[in-house]
């Protein structure tokens, strides 16, 4: 009886133990956002008084009627930018989740944890190789895989033909769970725009087209900072980028819509984060004069963009190219820059790509470590961006395809594992962060489902 009691009172500490460290992560994570939100407002801030420039300013309506007419050609104006700079990098935020510490484990509660010798110092669960094995189990050696299966050394008839006519039926069911689960082994090119459409609910709908013209007419209507923050971004990304130039056009059209759309504030519901406020001039302060802004809560940061560039691939309306962006953002790419506990959060992706390196490739980990070129400087702008703009596009959807799949953003983690590993030998003779930064410049020749099903289910154990 007593050995008993002595264990329920040992299950209760240790529960009680973990909501103490659930809540502190809590209360971290609003700190650290509070703070971050404050830097990034004072940097808006700076540029405004600057340039001395308004955050917001309704359009002349001779400027109106210009901005209307070349709305289908924007990727032809060439505003003066040069004053303008990205209120931050993703460089930047990598710092401020370095610095991330819970208290609670700051005396040696979490001993295992301090084994961790990675940038990341919070001690959130990750899964391992076995855990991971079992969530994408259907990435295994023995099932048919889009991306590697349908390559030109297979005929089409032993999988790829199959595949196709599955998806079709998919399709034709409308079947939102049996798409998501589909997918999971990749999409037929011919298929993937209506699948993704499928699996994330959106449907053309007469009100959903007004919807995105009320936008549009937002936009014509009034100019914003952001909106040469907007410019400045495509500018240094996509127009410079060889698959996606040819898009610029749309992504002006959706970003700066995007940033008008108040509905994208809903995902705030269920994010540590706050959408930044700023107060109508001469109120600075009262709480009763304060506005979001933008009015979606999110200042974009460089490389922004590139979240919507790869759908322009699939999608050539712009209110069904807007609908599955915004839906695609508050599902998932939120969570690549904001500061949560979350599984698919990027403290987390961060966490699992350290973890998996030092636990499965050590010699590698340690001696980049040793050499000052710790693997989460070089790794942490693909995973921020979901590799937009370092895969080839073919590859980048497939990636995106079993994002959609599993509903998780943890693959992102487990590639960029897959890439030291791939390059592990011109790794281990690099000498510096510049060298090694080298050998991974260029990963538009990488073959995404190869990488991932080698390191989880051949080469590592």
């Amino acid at each position: 009886m007593l050995q008993e009691e002595s264990d329920i009172s040992l299950i209760i500490a240790q529960i009680v133990q973990k909501l103490k460290g659930s809540n502190l992560y809590a209360q971290l994570e609003r700190q650290a956002w509070g703070s971050w939100e404050k830097r990034i407002l004072k940097s808006l801030n700076s540029m405004c008084t600057e340039l001395s420039i308004p955050l917001a300013r309704k359009r002349p309506v001779g400027e109106q009627k210009e901005l209307l007419n070349k709305w289908n050609e924007m990727g032809t104006d060439e505003p003066d930018l040069s004053l303008f700079r990205p209120v931050y990098a993703p460089k930047d935020f990598l710092e401020v989740l370095i610095n991330l510490r819970n208290p609670n484990y700051e005396n040696g509660d979490s001993l295992s944890f301090r084994t961790h010798l990675g940038l990341i110092q919070v001690p959130l669960k990750v899964k391992d190789i076995p855990e991971l094995k079992e969530c994408f189990v259907e990435l295994g050696l023995n099932t048919g895989q889009l991306g590697i299966d349908d390559s030109t050394q297979v005929p089409p008839e032993l999988f790829e033909n199959e595949h196709v006519r599955i998806g079709q039926k998919v399709l034709a069911e409308q079947d939102s769970a049996a798409a998501q689960q589909y997918i999971r082994q990749g999409s037929p090119t011919a298929l993937r725009a209506e699948l993704w459409a499928l699996i994330l609910n959106i449907s053309s709908q007469p009100e959903d087209i007004l919807y995105y013209e009320q936008l549009k007419t937002n936009v014509i209507q009034h100019d914003l900072l952001v909106d040469s923050l907007i410019y400045k971004d495509v500018k240094l990304t996509a127009s410079n980028d060889d698959y996606y130039f040819v898009f610029e056009d749309y992504l002006y059209q959706v970003l700066l819509c995007f940033s008008r759309d108040t509905s994208v504030l809903n995902h705030f519901a269920y994010n540590s984060a706050s959408p930044p406020k700023s107060y109508i001039r001469g109120k600075l302060g009262l709480e009763e004069y304060a506005v979001f802004y933008p009015p979606n809560g999110v200042i974009p940061f460089h490389g922004f963009s590139m979240y919507v560039a790869p759908l322009c691939f699939l999608y050539h309306e712009p209110s069904k190219l807007y609908q599955i962006f915004r839906e695609m953002y508050v599902r998932f790419f939120f969570r690549l820059h904001s500061i949560s506990s979350h599984p698919s959060g990027i403290v987390s992706l961060c966490l699992l790509f350290e973890t998996l390196l030092q636990t499965y490739l050590p010699q590698l980990f340690y001696h980049l470590r040793e050499i000052g070129a710790q693997p989460l400087r070089i790794s942490f702008k693909w995973m921020v961006r979901a590799f937009s703009g370092y895969l080839a596009t073919d590859q980048l959807l497939l990636l995106w395809d079993r994002i959609l799949g599993y509903n998780s953003l943890e693959i992102l983690a487990v590639l960029a594992a897959a890439v030291f590993a791939f390059r592990a030998v011109n790794l281990m003779e690099v000498t510096s962060l510049a060298a090694a930064e080298a050998v991974l410049a260029d990963l538009s020749t990488l073959k995404v489902m190869p990488l991932l099903q080698i390191f989880l289910f051949a080469t590592v154990t």
